[in-house]
């Protein structure tokens, strides 16, 4: 009998499947008729059904036949033009021709392409700054691509946690980047004040920084894209500073899986911008080559044709304000059953996700019992209430918390 030859993969260690996919996987397996699905981050309408934007649709019906031929490397022009206009806007980077753009990948393929941009063109970033919490793919991926990846607190008592943010910002390495959330903020829904912003801004200027915005949510979150883009304007702007904007259009225009992002890189000049965008299409071409196409087509299509952009206003307005109006409505529940603890933060935060601030062993207790699914940080996503299970999710939480110390 012959033994079996030792594997070329025998020192390869099994990695656990990733937490957020996990607990649709879970979901999805579960046959009780009222389960609740609170984990996923993706928009779903007030029967708790996907929903196809108005706006989307009407693209739709214009790009019937999107084409099967490459893009260019660093994707479709029209939508990268039109991607760059939406949120610089009035600026003097665009205007002078400063904002270097490539397609990417959705906001994932965006943050990996400003990571390796930044090696190729040498900019002195040593060490990533993220949040504590964040979303979880910061972490994995800039410290897959190399980067020492270090935390700032950033959450207390359910609010935005500024004074030890900012202590831990002006003890930051100064040949480090920044990631922060332009808006809706992941996972934790709370976001820094205007003023609060410059104050950011302000050390991220003295400390020469290097700023990444990770903006997966403008627009869905307070209904307008230039509301939630000022502090990216703020830097860029008002302050003069280069910067990278990483954009998904996943939520905003509930194109989960057609992967549509874009990487914004402003420079000090036009001539840099030229640089930085030929090391951007570098990058891409040393990753996917190009980009997909039809997701591209259509928000293009929204983006660029009036009627239809005025149309995605009205339905990121729609989106926000159900969001809204089920914060409220979780917290009236919870307020009506005398629910324990202080849940005023479902209100004050804000965007797609809230955290609950609840144990892993009442999450375990809410899955078990209630067949109530969220992520392990007791993070949910809002969009995941509405009428028909508000009041199911809020008695399960008061019996959890009362129950399950």
């Amino acid at each position: 009998m012959t033994s079996q030859p030792v594997s070329a993969f025998a020192k390869g260690v099994f990695v656990p499947p990733d937490s957020i996919f996990d607990v649709t996987r879970r979901y999805v397996g579960d046959e009780f008729a009222n389960k609740v699905n609170l984990g996923q981050g993706t928009y779903r309408d007030e029967n708790g059904k996907p929903w196809v934007l108005p706006s989307v649709r009407m693209a739709k019906d214009i790009v019937l036949d999107a084409g099967h031929e490459y893009l260019p490397i660093a994707g479709l022009p029209q939508f990268r033009d039109a991607a760059v206009r939406l949120v610089f806007h009035g600026t003097k980077a665009l205007a002078e021709n400063r904002v270097a753009s490539c397609q990417s990948v959705s906001g994932t393929g965006a943050l990996l392409l400003a990571g390796l941009t930044m090696k190729k063109a040498g900019v002195s970033v040593k060490t990533v700054y993220i949040t504590d919490p964040t979303w979880s793919n910061h972490n994995l991926l800039f410290k897959d691509i190399g980067y020492e990846v270090k935390s700032l607190p950033y959450y207390k008592d359910g609010k935005f946690d500024f004074e030890s943010y900012v202590a831990a910002l002006e003890a930051a390495n100064e040949e480090s980047a920044l990631v922060m959330h332009a808006c809706a903020h992941n996972p934790t829904g709370c976001d820094p004040t205007h003023d609060q912003w410059k104050k950011i801004a302000a050390i991220v200027q003295a400390k020469n920084i290097f700023p990444i915005f990770d903006s997966a949510y403008l627009g869905f979150n307070s209904g307008s894209v230039d509301e939630d883009a000022w502090a990216i304007k703020y830097f860029v702007e008002d302050l003069g500073l280069e910067a990278c904007v990483c954009m998904s259009f996943a939520k905003s225009m509930g194109l989960y899986g057609e992967r549509t992002g874009l990487t914004a890189m402003v420079a000090n000049s036009a001539d840099t911008a030229r640089t930085v965008g030929s090391i951007l299409a570098n990058s891409q071409r040393a990753t996917i080559s190009n980009p997909p196409v039809y997701g591209a087509r259509i928000a293009a299509t929204v983006l660029n044709t009036p009627e239809i952009a005025e149309q995605w206003k009205k339905d990121l307005v729609t989106m926000s304000t159900r969001i809204l109006a089920m914060r409220k409505k979780l917290f009236d529940e919870l307020q009506s059953l005398k629910t324990p603890g202080d849940w005023s933060h479902i209100i004050t935060q804000s965007g797609m996700f809230g955290f609950m601030g609840i144990s892993p062993a009442q999450i375990s207790y809410l899955e078990t019992k209630y067949h109530i699914y969220m992520a392990d940080t007791s993070r949910i996503s809002i969009a995941g209430l509405n009428d028909g299970n508000v009041k199911y999710v809020a008695k399960a939480l008061d019996d959890a918390v009362r129950t399950v110390v």
